[in-house]
Parts: structure tokens; sequence; C-alpha cells
């Protein structure tokens, strides 16, 4: 994870960057060709002021067509699997709470948290919009990420939803199990510290790093494209952005602003 003010940093050095970039002539008479896929940040809940991860931001980034909508995936204290960002909601601990009381906490539209089944099961009834799985790392142990990894799974082939399902971790050796475990399963890693070449030496199936690294490490798209691997970048929001990535032709870029970047892929 990148702390705020290395955050900060890398930001001021990308707008330079992508000034200069986006600022250069092109041909004016050129109709741009682009292949990259929206992944809502989250479900898309920005614009109609959903909870992030809630059903209704699942929902409505189904409504809009987005490629996928990622969510976070963490474990329970019975091992009950929910969805939420954040470690803990409302001041109580997911990792360390049994699910009976965490069913019991409301979202702020009112809904109650989610688990994976119930994601699940909202996102098998269509097949356009896939489900992007993060796990989440636990605080207690790496044993219990890779539990919640197995788990997710292993819940995933039991409600038939594998087509669907695409998973990503920023631990790079819970991605490699995820691919032991389900050797068909798409796994991306998130930390943004290994190379395409090593990424691929592992076999899992593409890069997902925040979008400053990419910017900074170019060639590192060129690469993994060469390689076959499938490049995603996070958080993308800023038109200027979505525009430089879209013409490097990345295969998706994961937004909390979908329908902006929808809209660029129309022009």
């Amino acid at each position: 994870m990148f702390n705020h003010s290395m955050k900060n940093c890398i930001r001021s050095v990308i707008f330079g960057l992508l000034f200069v970039a986006c600022s250069s002539k092109k041909d004016p008479v050129s109709t741009p060709v682009y292949t990259t896929k929206v992944i809502a940040h989250r479900g898309a809940w920005k614009a109609v002021g959903a909870p992030e991860n809630s059903m209704a931001s699942l929902r409505q980034a189904i409504r809009l067509g987005c490629y996928g909508s990622e969510f976070d995936v963490q474990m329970a204290a019975d091992s009950v699997l929910f969805i939420n960002h954040d470690t803990s909601l409302q001041g109580i601990s997911i990792e360390t709470t049994p699910s009976s009381k965490l069913l019991a906490l409301k979202l702020s539209n009112g809904e109650t948290l989610p688990t994976l089944q119930s994601f699940l099961a909202e996102g098998v009834q269509q097949a356009k919009t896939r489900l992007m799985i993060e796990i989440k790392g636990s605080r207690i142990s790496q044993d219990r990420t890779f539990a919640t990894a197995r788990k997710a799974i292993e819940l995933v082939k039991a409600m038939k939803a594998q087509a669907l399902v695409e998973y990503s971790s920023f631990d790079y050796e819970v991605c490699k199990k995820m691919r032991q475990i389900d050797p068909t399963a798409n796994v991306v890693y998130l930390n943004g510290d290994q190379t395409p070449e090593q990424v691929a030496a592992d076999k899992l199936s593409g890069l997902d790093y925040y979008y400053g690294i990419f910017i900074l490490k170019e060639d590192w798209i060129r690469q993994a494209q060469q390689k076959n691997l499938t490049v995603n970048v996070w958080t993308v929001n800023e038109t200027l952005s979505m525009k430089w990535f879209l013409e490097r032709k990345v295969d998706f870029i994961t937004t909390d602003e979908p329908e902006r970047l929808l809209d660029l892929l129309k022009q």
C-alpha cells in the first residue's frame, strides 16, 4: 500500500508527465480505437450516492454495462466471507467478529453488510459484468489470508460462478496460492513491485497496479502485453489520466468514475 505523502509525491510527477504527453500533437483526422474495458472500483457508487462495496453499487455497475465490478472480500471470525474494504465497520472488526453480529450491521443506505454469497447470487443472474474479487489481507496471519482465498474459490465453484469471477490480492504469495488451488482462474497481482517477467514466470494472469507505477514505468505496459499478461490500472479518475491509458491500450481501467470512462470510450 502507498501512504498519503508518497501518493501525493507520485501524483505531482504524474500530472506533469501526463500534461506533456497529452499536449503533444496528434493527427487531427485519426479516430481512436480503444480496446480498454471498464471496471467499477468497489462498484458504481459515486454518481448515485450508494455505499462502496454494496449490493446497490454492484447493481449499478451491471446497469451501466461495466466489464467488471471490483469488491473486497474478508473473512469473519466464524469463516463467513463478507464484502467490505476497511478492516472494521462502525468500529467493529470484521475478522474478529462472528457473522451473526456482522449481519446485524447496516450500510448507509439501509442494506445489510453483504456477504460474498449474496454478491455471487446477484452476479450470476446476468452474464455481462464480471465479479472482480480482491482478497483482503488478514491482520492476524497470512495463513488466514490463504484461508480466505481458498474459501472464496470454493464458494465460487459451488455457486457455478467461475466464468464470471476474477481474483486479485496485494499479497504475491496469496496470488500464487490461488493459481495452485484453481489453475484455470484469472489471478492478478496488485502491489506493483513485481516485474512483468516475474509475474509471467509465476503463471499469474496479469498486472493490476496503481496507475502511477505504469506512468513512471511505461515500459512495463509493453513488456506485459508482449508476455500476454493483462494490464489493469487503478484507480484512474481524471480524464487526462484515462486518455493516457486508453492511448496505450491497457486491457482494463479501474475507476470510481465509470460513467466518465464509458463516455470517453464512446467518443
